[in-house]
């Protein structure tokens, strides 16, 4: 996984802009990184003042939580289901979700999703 540049490279960068006069394409191709990367990083001092790293990746936070976790528990283990039903139940309800999320939701809690086939009762004797 890609780890952030250091501060140390970030603050020579943004000196060699903002004191030495340089271009941030000249600054980017005196410390052979993108172009792109050192517009960002001088952009961002001069907005804010710092040219930190901004958090990378992580785990978004679930949108199925509190009493929508609670009714869609209660509602798979009820009855048989499909996962676009359950989005349009949960829109119903208030929470646009997409099918997708819907589908995480069902395999994180181990639930099945798969309809019952119904079948007539078997004959009791040979025709």
């Amino acid at each position: 996984m890609a780890r952030p540049y250091s501060m140390d490279l970030r603050e020579r960068v943004v000196q060699a802009v903002e004191e030495e006069g340089l271009s941030r394409r000249q600054a980017a191709d005196r410390f052979g990184i993108g172009i792109k990367t050192a517009i960002d990083w001088v952009r961002r001092f001069r907005e804010t003042g710092n040219m930190a790293a901004k958090p990378m990746g992580g785990c978004r936070p679930k949108k199925i939580v509190g009493r929508y976790r609670d009714w869609l528990l209660k509602r798979c283990r009820g009855q048989d289901f499909t996962l676009r039903g359950l989005v349009d139940e949960l829109a119903e309800r208030g929470l646009e979700v997409d099918y997708r999320t819907v589908w995480d939701f069902v395999h994180s809690e181990k639930l099945t999703y798969k309809k019952r086939r119904w079948s007539p009762a078997s004959a009791t004797g040979r025709m």
